[in-house]
């Protein structure tokens, strides 16, 4: 199933895509969120389609898209994931997960407007798959159990400064959670939708340029193995997101450095999740 979002900032409704027709869930749930996820609410989408009791959306198309997941507790991310990101940003290849975490209010709409913040000149693009976390989990023991608590995957754009990431202190969060930087969606594809999350296309363009095309199979750190990893160190509970990592050709690896400005446009696709896109603005 794709669950998603839509309407004004704040005022969203919580929808299921039911092939062409798109289904308001608000009989269900006021919102998707961590609540949602932990009360079965993917099972009871499920059975209310097929007992079809949810109504159609009227005028869902012109809608806003916001990001399928409300409120996240938190946005866990996991950095140099990718031997060729890595490589191009001169790092050395983790021997265990780089984490790092994001304010969870930079989660914005897949279409909604990237701010480049004041004084910018290093704002980059990183297209992610993204982990929804559905059931808690704390001190996971197996990659199965762990793939078990995945609700579902999502498109993330980790947008990151690299100045305020790498020259002021050294400290990733100063450069990961300015306003906006975490576009997420369209859609909350559930788990059973994607039969290999090790097996995804990853691909973004910057103004209609290919800058970026990989795979989730080049992961140094598979997506159960994230999981994992992380719940020996923090509970991870419904509606979190996990960021798992970019492919190469990220400006910051580029010789020119072609950072992002206002009124560039970024599209992103990964396999079976959808297509985003964001323009550039001044904060």
């Amino acid at each position: 199933m794709r669950f998603g979002r839509l309407g004004a900032v704040g005022r969203e409704v919580p929808v299921v895509y039911d092939n062409d027709v798109i289904r308001d869930l608000r009989p269900l749930t006021h919102d998707l969120d961590g609540a949602f996820l932990a009360g079965d609410g993917i099972g009871r989408t499920r059975d209310a389609l097929e007992r079809g009791v949810l109504p159609v959306l009227d005028g869902a198309t012109g809608l806003r898209v916001g990001a399928p997941v409300a409120r996240p507790n938190k946005v866990v991310c996991i950095g140099l994931n990718y031997r060729d990101h890595a490589a191009e940003s001169g790092a050395a290849i983790p021997v265990e997960p780089v984490v790092f975490m994001k304010d969870p209010m930079t989660v914005v709409g897949p279409f909604d407007a990237v701010r480049i913040p004041r004084a910018s000149v290093k704002t980059d693009w990183e297209v992610e798959l993204a982990i929804v976390v559905g059931s808690t989990i704390r001190y996971g023991e197996t990659r199965e159990e762990a793939l078990a608590a995945v609700a579902g995957y999502s498109i993330s754009h980790d947008v990151s400064e690299r100045e305020f990431q790498l020259e002021r202190g050294g400290q990733w969060d100063k450069g990961k959670s300015c306003e906006t930087f975490n576009p997420l969606g369209p859609y909350l594809v559930t788990a059973d939708e994607v039969a290999d999350p090790q097996d995804l296309r990853l691909r973004l363009w910057v103004n209609g340029e290919p800058r970026q095309d990989g795979t989730t199979a080049d992961m140094i750190f598979p997506v159960a193995d994230i999981l994992v990893h992380l719940s020996q160190y923090m509970v991870l509970y419904p509606g979190d997101v996990i960021n798992t990592g970019t492919p190469a050709g990220v400006a910051l690896g580029m010789p020119d450095q072609p950072y992002l400005k206002a009124g560039d446009v970024v599209d992103l696709e990964i396999t079976g999740l959808g297509h985003a896109r964001q323009t550039a603005v001044p904060a």
